[in-house]
């Protein structure tokens, strides 16, 4: 059974850091292409940041370019998203995604993802 559990959200000012992580159980996570989405309330689950199986590709929504940089670590079956600079329009819930594909590149579509974590909340004040 594939699980995606989220960890590290949190309140923080405009300005700081946060590192998010996802800790991938039951699949074999080299098989899997991982995103980052996120959602607030009454809107839809918009893309953040992906990551191709090898980890050697990267994609961002333009909001996050050079603020935000996602990773992943085999040994460890875990994506991270590590988010710099947060600005208030960054708060929302931020889910992990996977999809396990033979594509060796990533994907922004939230409807190529079949695996979905639980979320983590993350508030930037201002």
């Amino acid at each position: 059974q594939v699980q995606l559990e989220e960890s590290g959200g949190g309140l923080v000012q405009a300005g700081d850091s946060l590192r998010l992580s996802c800790a991938a159980s039951g699949l074999a996570f080299g098989n899997y292409r991982m995103a980052w989405f996120r959602q607030n309330p009454g809107k839809e689950r918009m893309f953040v940041a992906a990551i191709s199986r090898s980890g050697s590709s990267t994609g961002y929504v333009d909001s996050v370019k050079g603020r935000f940089t996602i990773s992943r670590d085999a040994a460890k079956n875990t994506v991270y998203l590590q988010m710099n600079s947060l600005k208030p329009e960054d708060t929302a819930v931020y889910y992990c995604a996977g999809d396990r594909t033979i594509s060796p590149y990533y994907s922004g579509v939230l409807g190529e993802y079949d695996y979905w974590g639980q979320g983590t909340q993350v508030t930037v004040s201002s």
